[in-house]
């Protein structure tokens, strides 16, 4: 055993076990091992599975040896965020209105991800019912940031994040419905990537907004995403060989994402920008003023269908929630019928203002979070500092969400902080290549 491998990408620990040199229950064996014995991993981990694991990490050492591994995050151990649903292990969405929560089967992305090889290493906690982008999670366990342990990971997936940036899991497997893949990702220097709505089946998963609701990876690399993703739809990795950055025009968003913007990320992004233009990627920056307009729209879109989604569980025992997480979701209770509807036909005109206004262009760059992770114990004792620092932290990932956009974030070389870029839905396999490409920039 190595404990090396607890830092090293998935594809590596896929390349070294396709070579031999790396055994697939050894290799679990020193991630459950790590698991047991980190200080933080309570924080992290809801609830380990290591009797799964082992189950799996055997039968992909059988394919191994018999020349019949399924690709190469065959045999490469995963964390699941606590919302996709786990035959026979406890599904809660960190919630105690969900305690007990036991499903029968499996949600369909992780029967994909089993099917390609991958070893089920535990639940990781999140935000309660996923509803911030913060990680602070009083009713089960708040995980650290990676450069501060008395600060939040990021939300909502932020066991997910905890567990790749801790060593405790080689990648991890999130979802995103305004921000909770990308924010964690960028808070803990990880890649992270938003995936279209509707690539990847939301069969199984704890729903939050059904319209916007996303899965995507948290990982180390963008070769580890590309992977990732093949992994959960069934389908083949990107071809992410000689992607370059050479005549690419990227397109510096100026509405709403640069405002208000705290040193550390301006800086990350600045730095970020000057090193893809180095690379040969051509700069443009532009005000695109509707963003702000369906901006503006969030409060009606996403609190409206989060409340309908859960008001009979939430308001059959409201004393059980977080009362910052229960406010959120009480402020789409009464929004009207006719004004969510209203709100997402002007919605889908910004969509389609969007998809004119970029079309010259290969991707959208702007910060991930316009703000470093909060300290927890001034979240827990100032409501206000709540719920300022929440909205500021969702307000660039966001945008991805309401355009309905595939989005990547990549570390900026600057401590917990992200560079993100956007393309049209659909595209995950070009952005991919783009990310990979920056990514090496970057480095």
């Amino acid at each position: 055993m190595s404990q090396e491998w607890l830092e090293t990408p998935a594809a590596e620990l896929g390349r070294g076990i396709e070579a031999g040199r790396i055994d697939p229950v050894d290799l679990t064996e020193t991630f459950l091992a790590a698991i047991e014995a980190h200080p933080l991993s309570p924080r992290i981990y809801a609830c380990p599975t290591p009797e799964r694991a082992r189950a799996e990490a055997e039968a992909a050492r059988a394919r191994a040896r018999s020349g019949l591994r399924r690709g190469l995050l065959d045999g490469v151990p995963v964390s699941w965020k606590d919302l996709f649903d786990t035959a026979g292990i406890a599904t809660e969405a960190g919630s105690a209105l969900l305690a007990g929560r036991v499903p029968e089967r499996d949600a369909r992305v992780v029967r994909n991800a089993t099917f390609a090889g991958t070893v089920c290493l535990g639940k990781t906690h999140l935000s309660e019912l996923a509803f911030s982008g913060l990680g602070l999670n009083p009713v089960t366990e708040t995980p650290p940031a990676r450069h501060d342990g008395e600060a939040v990971a990021g939300g909502s997936s932020s066991g997910a994040a905890a567990s790749v940036a801790q060593g405790l899991a080689p990648l991890a497997i999130g979802s995103d419905t305004g921000g909770s893949v990308r924010i964690p990702a960028a808070w803990n220097d990880l890649v992270g990537l938003k995936t279209s709505h509707g690539r990847l089946s939301l069969e199984g998963v704890v729903p939050l907004c059904p319209r916007f609701d996303t899965v995507g990876p948290l990982a180390r690399t963008v070769e580890d995403a590309a992977l990732a993703l093949a992994a959960l739809e069934g389908g083949r990795p990107a071809d992410l060989a000689g992607a370059s950055l050479a005549g690419a025009r990227l397109m510096v968003l100026e509405t709403v994402a640069l405002d208000d913007l705290r040193p550390e990320p301006a800086a990350g992004f600045e730095n970020a920008v000057a090193r893809l233009e180095a690379a040969g990627a051509r700069i443009e920056r532009r005000a695109l003023p509707f963003v702000a307009e369906a901006h503006a729209l969030s409060p009606v879109l996403f609190a409206a269908e989060a409340y309908a989604t859960w008001e009979r569980e939430i308001e059959a025992a409201p004393e059980k929630m977080f009362p910052q997480i229960l406010a959120r979701f009480r402020g789409g209770r009464d929004v009207l019928a006719r004004d969510y509807i209203r709100a997402w036909a002007k919605l889908e005109t910004f969509r389609a203002r969007w998809q004119e206004e970029t079309a010259g262009f290969d991707a959208v760059i702007l910060p991930t979070a316009p703000n470093l992770p909060p300290k927890i114990d001034r979240l827990m004792s100032d409501d206000e500092y709540y719920r300022t620092e929440n909205l500021l932290t969702l307000r660039n990932t966001r945008i991805g969400n309401l355009m309905g956009l595939a989005a990547l974030t990549l570390p900026t070389g600057v401590p917990a902080t992200g560079i993100m870029l956007m393309i049209p839905p659909g595209s995950e396999e070009r952005l991919l290549r783009l990310g990979s490409a920056a990514e090496a920039a970057l480095a």
